[in-house]
């Protein structure tokens, strides 16, 4: 009997292990379907699927492609900037609250309050914030920006955080001792490991609200949302095909180019 086979007859068998495993995910799932229900799929529902699929194949071409303050082009500069400026906001926001989150540079109970903190971020959903904000500044794209920008902070900290946590202490054990100043150990030490994962992260995180911004119309916060829901309560389903057009096309050329920029972020 060779040396690998007796590995494997040697190893621990976890048959049990797998079993528990496997039924307690049946279970979920079956009680997950409890929530399913056709019974509103009806001839109109349908209807209005098909509806939505002509719109797209016959968008409306004036909306699409001209350039007024009702078009298309407009509305998704606008949902840009939103997702942008909100993105800018929440990461130079997050760098802070991701220091005083990390255990290996502030105190242990420090550390601990503000992890809680920004867990009770994450934990609130965007368009929550959104009507908070919409009442605090009123309905438009700023609203949107300061919604993008809080929900942001949440995930952007909690992975500034695990980089952070990550550090080469030896290089700065290494600054230490040949009497290199605080700054420097921050400007030579620390900026070169964090920077290209804090660039690569929040990138990634723009790409996702994106699509945040497109919702977070639905409740007045600017960008494409609120023209689109209009649309589709007013049956132009053109208008609603032109809009959707838009949203997919942008949505991809920003997942192609961020994909490339993180890619080479990463590699280095």
């Amino acid at each position: 009997m060779s040396t690998i086979e007796k590995q494997l007859l040697a190893s621990p068998r976890n048959r049990s292990y797998v079993l528990i495993v496997t039924a307690i995910v049946l279970l979920l799932f079956l009680w997950s379907l409890s929530v399913v229900s056709f019974k509103d799929v009806n001839q109109s529902g349908l209807k209005i699927a098909q509806n939505i699929m002509n719109g797209i194949i016959h968008p409306d071409l004036d909306l699409l492609l001209n350039v007024s303050k009702q078009s298309v082009l407009y509305l998704l500069v606008q949902t840009l900037a939103i997702a942008f400026l909100g993105t800018v906001v929440g990461a130079i926001l997050s760098v802070p609250f991701a220091f005083l989150a990390a255990s290996n540079i502030v105190p242990k109970p420090v550390s601990w309050l503000t992890r809680l903190l920004l867990i009770v971020i994450r934990t609130i959903p965007a368009l929550v914030y959104g009507l908070m904000f919409i009442r605090v500044s009123g309905p438009g794209p700023f609203a949107g920006v300061l919604t993008v920008g809080l929900t942001s902070i949440g995930m952007l900290s909690k992975l500034y955080v695990d980089a952070i946590e990550e550090l080469d202490t030896k290089v700065l054990e290494s600054m230490t001792s040949i009497g290199c100043t605080t700054f420097e150990k921050i400007r030579f030490g620390i900026v070169p490991q964090l920077m290209s994962i804090f660039m690569s992260v929040t990138i990634y995180r723009f790409d996702m609200n994106m699509r945040e911004a497109s919702i977070l119309g639905l409740v007045g916060a600017g960008g494409i949302g609120a023209p689109l829901i209009f649309a589709m309560n007013g049956y132009k389903w053109n208008q609603v095909g032109s809009l959707l057009i838009g949203l997919v096309v942008l949505i991809l050329i920003i997942e192609l180019i961020s994909n490339k920029i993180r890619a080479k972020l990463i590699k280095g």
